[in-house]
């Protein structure tokens, strides 16, 4: 054992102390993702032009959907209860 092997072993023994010094930081906390509500107004004669009128009311919520998936970028559209009565009355 030379004493290029004590250092060879050091070297060896900082690396791991490093790698464990480093798993033990901790990682900043995710950010709880709260829901957004936002104000638009839609020219719904746009989507709905020429649908019979039992079709209208569906047509419309999809459109709305699709519009605020569009301009929200993200999938998960949750339409408030008052729109939703609005739409189908």
């Amino acid at each position: 054992f030379g004493s290029s092997c004590t250092r060879g072993c050091d070297r060896r023994l900082g690396a791991v102390q490093s790698a464990a010094m480093a798993k033990t930081v901790k990682k900043p906390a995710r950010k709880t993702q709260e829901p957004v509500t936002r104000d638009y107004t839609i020219h719904l004669h746009k989507y709905l032009h020429k649908t019979q009128f039992k079709k209208r009311a569906p047509r419309a919520i999809r459109a709305i959907r699709r519009f605020a998936a569009k301009v929200m970028m993200t999938q998960d559209i949750r339409i408030d209860t008052k729109l939703n009565k609005f739409v189908w009355s």
